[in-house]
């Protein structure tokens, strides 16, 4: 089935590692041009190589910080100037550490709102600037099923990403009559293959800070598919909603998880 993503310029946050990685890697599989931003050049530029070698019509590295503007408006203006335009983009960037929400301060409380949604909505603005005058765009972001069950020691994560949701709806509103659609995949617990597909800044760098190994299988025994969520997983959702063949779905909140979330 032709997607229709070949040398489709496609910009992914966040893609270093782990569900990001995944990402770039399933859009240069499908031949399309591709921008990663992301705050770790090096970890970013390997895989920007492996995409390469994947079939990516081409690739690059611009080093962004989501949560500032001028950062992100230079992000994009490097993907026009090099691949022409815009069409899809990935808000895909997000950070969060467990713990209970008692056990929390202020400061958490803001580091979580600016990588998790000010990051979000400062991709989102300026990819609208871009994709608005070509009425067409695909924006798919990276929320949680921790956003539609609730879940413990993922209190101020859980409501950030559940603004993601309905701030997604209200733009694939506002601008599916250019053309533009919005959708949102809710991963469950995704995990890693082996460390190489991490980065030095991300959660899952450091081994055991997530859950531990018994932690994990209890997870995946409590699953109706009976097994953990992989990157590849969440980027194959990704694709296909960014592609052509969903052409007519927007506006859709979609929990790829193995069945831990199961909304109607």
């Amino acid at each position: 089935m032709d997607l229709d993503l070949k040398a489709k310029s496609v910009v992914v946050t966040g893609g270093g590692s782990n569900i990001g990685r995944a990402i770039v890697l399933a859009f240069a599989d499908e031949g399309a041009s591709i921008t990663i931003g992301d705050i770790d050049e090096v970890q970013a530029g390997r895989v920007a190589e492996m995409a390469l070698e994947r079939g990516a019509m081409g690739v690059q590295v611009v080093k962004t910080d989501v949560t500032n503007l001028e950062q992100v408006k230079a992000m994009f203006s490097a993907a026009v100037d090099k691949f022409g335009t815009v069409d899809v983009l990935v808000n895909n960037v997000g950070w969060d550490q467990l713990m209970f929400f008692t056990q929390t301060t202020p400061e958490f409380w803001q580091r979580i709102i600016q990588i998790n949604y000010v990051g979000v909505l400062n991709c989102t603005k300026v990819a609208l600037d871009v994709m608005i005058p070509r009425n067409s765009g695909a924006i798919v972001s990276i929320s949680s099923d921790a956003s539609r069950q609730g879940e413990s020691r993922e209190a101020v994560y859980g409501g950030v990403k559940a603004a993601i949701n309905s701030f997604m709806k209200t733009i694939a509103r506002e601008n599916g009559r250019f053309g533009i659609r919005c959708n949102v995949v809710c991963p469950g617990v995704t995990v890693p293959e082996s460390n190489e597909e991490v980065g030095d800044t991300s959660m899952w760098a450091v081994s055991d800070a997530m859950f531990t190994a018994e932690q994990f299988e209890k997870i995946a025994k409590a699953l109706p598919l009976r097994k953990l969520g992989r990157p590849a997983d969440v980027a194959n959702a990704v694709v296909f909603l960014s592609s052509n063949v969903a052409g007519h779905i927007t506006g859709q909140v979609l929990s790829v998880s193995g069945g831990y979330s199961m909304a109607g």
